[in-house]
Parts: structure tokens; C-alpha cells; sequence
């Protein structure tokens, strides 16, 4: 018989201490909770004690730490109460249920009826015992956190690459058989050369918290790739783990980290706090459903039913101070023990409603929270800034300092150089940093995250490749995934051998690349594009867990690999391109409105001048002709000491300019056939769908 000692409520989970393992769980309409323990490999229950005290409305007890009770120990939780649905109280004993605490999880989520707190057929609890294949929380003790980077990544030269943990190196073949797809695989010598090939500064990585999959895709024999499903925000997910002798999922991720960031890397992890694996009210009761559906979910009005902002089934409910709580603890050990430098909040507008009708608040619990806590303030946060509930989309709207995913900067530039849509006025606003988003609430250009693709959609190459989506395999009669992705196939749908074809896809593809590297924010790159990468024209593949997803690196394109990673050192060597106050121009018309702006609110003293193809000022008119593809920005310092032209042409056809100012000497572009260091004359012909930069360098003037 196991007896528990008082413990208290001071951190939630399982917690090493001196002498003790303290257990806390938030459950406060519970009526008894209880721990069960677990044989070594989690199969069978051995042992079972009521939580002794609970403490604003959290349970707790303790266990002498000694040889039986100490770092390995599996346990979950049975928690009892009233099984009434009318009034969200979904209490079922029958099932042991993990804690949302835990740190470490033991088995997988199989799918099977038996994880069902209620019947399907009356809504009667399930009263089957799914403790053999339930997932279960080890004790384990606290890490040692990696180095930190050395030096801190300067905002104005981030650049950021999303990539997927496994997906990143399953096929690598530089890096060994046995570590490819793993953690340890993110800090493998071949793959931090690539990110310094590249120049990034930033790898993104997409969620490593565990997750279940969903049963309707166990069910088909595929698995939640993606990995936006959580049952367990601060456990690393097993299956990226090598298995190697002397290591654990998380020393395998946290050593990754320091590999990382000895090579001047950050990491930011994608984390998804707005809903669970639990889903709607007929998901399975794995955690937090079962342990107090009334305090971790928003609950519709009838009780029974969950809001679903999420798109998922369910939305966690973070205006309650025990379920932030948790989050914040989650946080925290991500940045602690793992050293993560920043997170990315998927749908963080469901996580920021707050208020009497649950819309969205920059006050809102969550961001309030993370403003001033003393470590995570300092961390890079990153929102999707929407949602698909009411009022859900914020972009622009999160607090100073925050990041946001632009998906205005992704759409303007494919309708601008997939289609010439949208007009100059579009594209150009977009490119300048989306200040009328950013600018008017006072947040600096930094703020707009610019992409072209991103892990939700088609690849760069699948966007110039396919016209429509191709997502059969996935099992849901390709009715899933975007259908208005503004791609194009240029005459052939998917793999075209015509060298016409290839062509115009290559030209697209550079462009739009070059367009996300100068613009004015904050670029990040999908993993992959750099190289061509292909999913076959899938633009949803989170159960792709297989060569539709993993990264092919035996046909990396070397030729647009290298063009990368020359417009990233351009971006990082020019001044220009790294400013972090707002482009201005004396006389310049805004080319949203065609409103004259003046220059004022700049930290980096950069100009802008827009030119049209014969080097007239851009007038509000030009601005609005949706006709022409071809556009030029002159950026200057004040003092003109240093200037930089960007020449774009979006036309199918070869374009000649009239180039303002000068003379002018060539430095990069996406089509090539001009020698870099080139002086040109007044007049260019910039090739088809093309970008172009030339350099002047104009000496100060004596007294200034």
C-alpha cells in the first residue's frame, strides 16, 4: 500500500525534489483524485493512492524519494466526479488519463474505442479500464540547460528557416542511418553547414511536443505528420528520438539545441497551446477532458458541445489562471532546460480571447503574461495571427515586439508575379514592410514575418508546378488543404520536362524567393525551397509521415541553393536592406493610396524613391494601374552615401528601363546573364519575370 504525504501545490506535475517526488494536478470540480502507479514499462498498475490535500483547486501528495520512487517512475491519474454532459462535467474513473504536466510520456496513442470517456451510441460513460494502453507521465529530473548563443541574433539580420524535425534529415545523406530523422540529426555537422551555406540565422522547427494522432488517420494507416495535436505540451515527442544508449528524447533535443547554437544558430519552436488531441465531444478522453472539462476547455453555451476556433474540435480555455498556469510552466521548460531562444503561437488568436465574448485582446491573459515574465519577455514570440472563430483574423494587432506571419506579403506577391494581379500598389506596400499594418499601431518594419510558402500549402516549386491541389492520399477525397493558392503550372500540371515550362518556373520561382529576402521585415524561408523540393502537388500534407514530405536531398538544385544563399549575404552586407525603421521618401506617394507621407518616425535613416519603367516618380494613378508588372526602388541613406536600385519586372517579356540617377553598377540578380561589378547604362533591359539590384556608392560631401 502506498500512502502519500502532504505535498503541495507549488509546481504542477511531477516534481524531483530533495527527499520527495512532489505531485500536483489542477482539477478543482474534481471530487478525489487518484495516482496510479506503473510497472517499468508501463504496462501494468501496481499501485493506487488517493491525493491526500488540495489547495485552490489544485491536488497534491508526495512520495519519499528512495529506490522504488525516483527518476523513471510511471504514473497518470484516475479522477472522480459527476459524469454529467449538460453541464460539461465529463468525470470518468474508468479511465487513467496522462498529466497535461507531464515531461516525458510513455506509449502511443492507439486509436482504439476503449480511450472513449462516453459511449457513442447513448452518451453513457464508458466504464472499460484503458490503463494497458493509456499514455502515461515518467518522472524525470531536470535538465541541464545547453550553452546559450554567444552572441544574440541581431533583429536586423534574422533570417528564418521552417523546417520539420524529422522531415528536415530522414533522407540526409551525409548524416548517419541511424540518427537521420532524429533530434540529434538537427545538430549534425552537415546540417548546420547547410543553414551557414544558406546564411540563415533561425531554424524554426514545427511542434516536438508529443502528440497523438488522430484515430480516423490510424485508421487508414497514416499519422498526424505536422504534429499540431497535442496531448502533452512539455514532453518532447518520442518518435524523433534515436534511441540511442545513454540518451532520452530530451537530452537528445537539448543537445541538438547546444550543437546549434555553438554554431550561432537559434531555435524557435512552433508550439500549439489552443487546443488538444482530445478534440469535440466525441474525441477521446486522454488528459485534460477527463481530469476537469469544465476549467481546460472553452465550453459552447448548451455545455455539451466545445468552441471550436481552433478548426481542431475544441479550444483551450487560457482566461482560467490554473490552465495558463500550465502553459506558462511549459514555456518556461522549453526555454529553461531546452534553451529554445523563441516560439512560434499557432492560431494565436484562439489563445489571446478573453473578455465576455471571447474575442481577441492584445490584454489578453496569455499575451499579458509573457510581457512580464522576466525570462520569456525576452524570448522572440511569433503569432499566427488568426484563427477561424468570430473576429478571428488580428493581423497587426499583436503587442509591440511580437512577430507576425504575414500572409498579405504571401498572396500580393504570388498574384503580383504569378498572375499580375493586385497591381504595383499592392505588391509594393507588401515589399515595404506592410506599414499599414504595422506602421499605424507604432510596431517597427521588423514586426511583418515575409514568406512565400510555408509548411501549410504548396512548396515553392509544387506553387509554379500545379494549378489545383492534389491531396488524394490523404484520404478525405482532396477536399482538404487551400483551394486559392493564386498557383500556377504554365500549361503542364506537375513534372514537365519542356525546357519552355521549366523556364518559366525557374524565372517565378527566383523572383519570388529575391522578393522575400529584400523586402523590408523579416523573411523566412519553408525548408526545401531552396533546393526545388516537391510534394507532388499536395498542399496538405500533415499525414504525409514519408517521401511526400521528407526533404529529397539527392536533387537539390545547386544553382538556386547558391542563389539563395547570395541574396541572404546581400541582405546581411548592405545596411540598407537591414533597417529596422520604415522606408521614407520626401515626396513620395504611398502606393496604397496615393497619399503624400512624410518622412518622420525612422530609427535607420532610409529613403525610398519608386520609379515606373522610364523613370517617373510613381503618381497615384501608376499606382493603381494593375497592367503593369515593371517597378524600381531607390533606397539611400540620408546623405546619400550609399543607394541601391531594385529593378523589377514581372512581365512575360524582357523590359527596357530608363535607370534614375546613376551611373550604376550590377550586383545580383534572379535571371543572370549580366556580370556582378558591370556598370550600366541609362537604359537596362531587365529579362522576363526577373529582379535585379544595382549598387552606387556616392562619397559624403565635406561638413556633413
Amino acid at each position: 500500500m502506498v500512502r502519500l504525504g502532504p505535498g503541495h501545490p507549488g509546481v504542477l506535475g511531477a516534481q524531483l525534489e530533495t527527499s520527495t517526488i512532489n505531485f500536483a494536478l489542477a482539477a478543482p470540480h474534481a471530487e478525489a483524485v487518484e495516482l496510479c502507479l506503473f510497472d517499468a514499462q508501463g504496462h501494468s498498475e501496481v499501485a493506487r493512492a488517493c491525493m491526500p490535500r488540495r489547495s485552490h483547486g489544485i491536488w497534491h501528495g508526495s512520495l519519499p524519494r528512495d529506490a522504488m520512487h525516483g527518476p523513471g517512475l510511471i504514473y497518470g491519474w484516475r479522477v472522480h466526479g459527476r459524469w454529467a454532459p449538460q453541464d460539461g462535467s465529463r468525470f470518468n474513473p474508468a479511465k487513467l488519463l496522462l498529466d497535461p504536466a507531464a515531461r516525458d510520456v510513455v506509449g502511443h496513442y492507439d486509436g482504439s474505442d476503449i480511450h472513449l470517456g462516453a459511449s457513442p451510441d447513448d452518451g453513457s460513460p464508458d466504464l472499460r479500464d484503458n490503463a494497458a494502453s493509456a499514455l502515461k507521465a515518467r518522472v524525470v529530473e531536470d535538465l541541464v540547460p545547453p550553452r546559450p548563443l554567444a552572441h544574440p541574433i541581431d533583429r536586423a539580420l534574422r533570417v528564418m528557416y521552417e523546417a520539420h524535425p524529422k522531415g528536415l534529415t530522414m533522407a540526409h545523406p551525409e548524416v548517419p542511418m541511424g540518427l537521420r530523422g532524429c533530434y540529434a540529426a538537427l545538430g549534425h555537422p552537415a546540417v548546420i553547414a547547410h543553414l551557414h551555406r544558406l546564411g540563415v540565422t533561425t531554424l524554426c522547427l514545427l511542434p516536438v511536443a508529443f502528440h497523438a494522432d488522430e484515430s480516423r488517420l490510424l485508421a487508414q494507416g497514416l499519422r498526424n505528420y505536422w504534429g499540431y495535436n497535442p496531448i502533452a505540451w512539455s514532453a518532447p515527442q518520442t518518435r524523433y528520438w534515436s534511441g540511442r544508449a545513454g540518451t532520452s528524447p530530451r537530452s537528445e533535443l537539448r543537445d541538438a539545441i547546444d550543437a546549434l547554437h555553438e554554431a550561432g544558430i537559434e531555435v524557435v519552436l512552433d508550439v500549439v497551446y489552443n487546443h488538444s488531441a482530445e478534440g469535440n465531444e466525441r474525441g477521446p478522453t486522454l488528459s485534460m477532458r477527463g481530469i476537469d472539462n469544465r476549467l481546460y476547455y472553452h465550453l459552447c453555451a448548451d455545455r455539451r458541445h466545445y468552441e471550436n476556433w481552433s478548426g481542431c474540435g475544441n479550444a483551450v480555455n487560457l482566461n482560467e489562471p490554473l490552465v495558463l498556469r500550465l502553459v506558462m510552466d511549459s514555456l518556461r521548460r522549453w526555454s529553461g532546460e531546452f534553451g529554445v531562444d523563441g516560439f512560434r503561437f499557432d492560431l494565436a488568436v484562439t489563445a489571446a480571447r478573453s473578455g465576455p465574448q471571447q474575442t481577441y485582446s492584445a490584454y489578453a491573459p496569455l499575451l499579458s503574461a509573457l510581457a512580464q515574465d522576466p525570462v520569456l519577455r525576452e524570448r522572440l514570440l511569433i503569432a499566427e495571427p488568426w484563427d477561424i472563430g468570430p473576429g478571428g483574423y488580428q493581423l497587426g494587432r499583436f503587442p509591440a515586439g511580437w512577430l507576425e506571419w504575414n500572409d498579405r506579403f504571401r498572396d500580393a506577391s504570388r498574384r503580383f508575379w504569378l498572375h499580375h494581379q493586385g497591381g504595383r500598389g499592392e505588391f509594393a506596400m507588401r515589399f515595404a514592410g506592410s506599414s499599414d499594418v504595422f506602421r499605424q499601431v507604432g510596431r517597427d518594419s521588423r514586426s511583418s514575418v515575409n514568406y512565400i510558402t510555408s509548411h501549410d500549402g504548396f512548396t515553392l516549386r509544387d506553387l509554379v508546378s500545379y494549378s489545383r491541389r492534389h491531396n488524394e492520399a490523404n484520404g478525405e477525397g482532396n477536399r482538404d488543404g487551400h483551394d486559392g493558392e493564386w498557383s500556377v503550372n504554365h500549361g503542364v500540371e506537375g513534372a514537365s520536362d519542356d525546357p519552355r515550362v521549366l523556364g518559366c518556373r525557374a524565372r517565378q520561382s527566383r523572383a519570388l524567393l529575391a522578393s522575400a529576402m529584400l523586402a523590408l521585415g523579416t523573411p523566412m524561408l519553408r525548408a526545401g525551397d531552396e533546393f526545388g523540393q516537391t510534394q507532388a502537388g499536395n498542399n496538405n500534407a500533415y499525414c504525409q509521415d514519408n517521401a511526400v514530405s521528407w526533404l529529397d536531398w539527392a536533387e537539390v538544385d545547386q544553382a538556386l541553393c547558391d542563389q539563395v544563399a547570395a541574396w541572404v549575404a546581400l541582405r546581411r552586407s548592405n545596411r540598407l536592406l537591414r533597417a529596422c525603421g520604415w522606408w521614407e521618401g520626401a515626396t513620395r506617394h504611398r502606393p496604397d493610396t496615393g497619399h503624400a507621407a512624410c518622412c518622420q518616425d525612422t530609427n535607420d535613416d532610409v529613403e525610398a524613391q519608386w520609379f515606373d519603367a522610364s523613370a517617373n516618380e510613381m503618381s497615384a494613378r501608376a499606382w493603381r494601374d494593375d497592367d503593369v508588372g515593371t517597378l524600381q526602388v531607390l533606397l539611400a541613406d540620408r546623405k546619400r552615401t550609399a543607394c541601391m536600385l531594385i529593378l523589377v519586372n514581372a512581365e512575360a517579356r524582357d523590359v527596357e528601363l530608363t535607370l534614375p540617377g546613376g551611373p550604376w553598377v550590377y550586383t545580383l540578380g534572379t535571371a543572370g546573364g549580366t556580370a556582378p561589378g558591370m556598370q550600366l547604362e541609362s537604359l537596362f533591359t531587365v529579362p522576363a519575370c526577373s529582379v535585379c539590384v544595382a549598387q552606387r556608392m556616392v562619397p559624403a560631401q565635406e561638413g556633413e
